[in-house]
C-alpha cells in the first residue's frame, strides 16, 4: 500500500458523513445562541433569570437606518409595565386572573410589548403609515365601498363611531387602519378587524360600542408610532376574550 492511500482502510464516505454531522451540530448551536438576542434571558414568575442551554451570545451592535441610533443585543431592555393580575395558584407559569379591566391593563390577549415610540419608516425615511389626507397619491378604488363618513358598529350592534379617514401603508400599498371619530376622540381601527359592508358601514366584532372610548389614542394626529400600534391592536385583540363576559367563560358540551 502506497503512502497516503487512506482509502485502502478508511471509508471516505463515512468521514464525509461525520464531518457533516459535526458541522451541522455547530451550526445548530450557533443559531440557538443567536436566537437569544431578543427576549432572553427568560424571566420566571419568581423573578429568576434563565439563559438556557448554551448561554447567551456576545453583545452585538446594530446600526439603525435613517439616523435612528444604535441597538445593542443582548443589552439593556426597556422597563416593562406591571401586570395587574394575580396568579390563580402558586406555580411557575400558572394562569393569571385580571385584577381590573384587562383590556386597559394589558393582560392576556390584550398584552402589548414595549416598542420605540417612533413611527415605522419607509426605505426613504418617511412615516410608513399615514392618513389619505397626508398621502394624496393613494385613494379608494372606484369599485370598492368607501367607508369614509359611514357608521361603525360594535359587537353589541350599536353605533360607536364614524369613519373620518383611512390610513394607507406606503411600503405595502393597502389600508392598515380606519380613523374614527368616537365621541370627539380620534382613534384607529385595524382594517383586519373591520367588516366593511357594501354601503361602507363597518361592523366590529372585537369590542362593544361603549369600549371605543377606551381605545388608546395618538400623540400625533397624522402619524402612528410603533408603540401606539402595539397598544391599539392589543386592545382590540383583548376584546375577543374580554369584551363580553360569555367570551371568557368555559364551554360545556352536554
Amino acid at each position: 500500500m502506497g503512502t497516503g492511500a487512506i482509502t485502502e482502510y478508511v471509508d471516505v464516505a463515512q468521514i464525509a458523513l461525520y464531518a457533516f454531522w459535526i458541522l451541522f451540530f455547530i451550526l445548530v448551536g450557533y443559531l440557538h445562541r443567536e436566537g437569544k438576542r431578543e427576549g432572553w434571558p427568560l424571566q420566571m414568575s419568581s423573578g429568576e433569570l434563565r439563559t438556557g442551554v448554551g448561554g447567551m451570545p456576545p453583545p452585538k451592535t446594530y446600526r439603525l437606518a435613517h439616523g435612528q441610533g444604535e441597538r445593542v443585543k443582548p443589552g439593556p431592555e426597556p422597563a416593562q409595565y406591571e401586570v395587574n393580575a394575580t396568579q390563580i395558584y402558586d406555580a411557575s407559569g400558572a394562569p393569571m386572573h385580571p385584577n381590573g379591566d384587562p383590556m386597559v391593563d394589558g393582560v392576556g390577549p390584550a398584552a402589548w410589548a414595549t416598542r420605540p415610540d417612533k413611527p415605522d419608516l419607509t426605505v426613504d425615511g418617511r412615516p410608513r403609515i399615514v392618513p389619505l389626507r397626508v398621502d394624496t397619491d393613494h385613494s379608494v378604488n372606484s369599485g370598492d365601498p368607501d367607508p369614509r363618513g359611514q357608521a361603525v358598529y360594535g359587537c353589541d350592534g350599536k353605533q360607536a363611531a364614524t369613519v373620518v379617514d383611512l390610513w394607507v401603508d406606503r411600503a405595502e400599498p393597502h389600508f392598515r387602519y380606519a380613523e374614527l371619530d368616537a365621541g370627539g376622540r380620534r382613534i384607529l381601527l385595524p382594517m383586519t378587524l373591520a367588516m366593511v359592508s357594501e354601503d361602507g358601514s363597518i361592523n366590529v366584532k372585537s369590542i362593544r360600542s361603549d369600549q371605543f372610548a377606551q381605545v388608546p389614542g395618538l400623540s400625533n394626529p397624522d402619524q402612528v408610532t410603533l408603540q401606539e400600534e402595539d397598544r391599539i391592536t392589543a386592545f382590540y385583540g383583548g376584546g375577543h376574550l374580554y369584551a363580553l363576559p360569555m367570551r371568557s367563560e368555559g364551554l360545556i358540551w352536554v
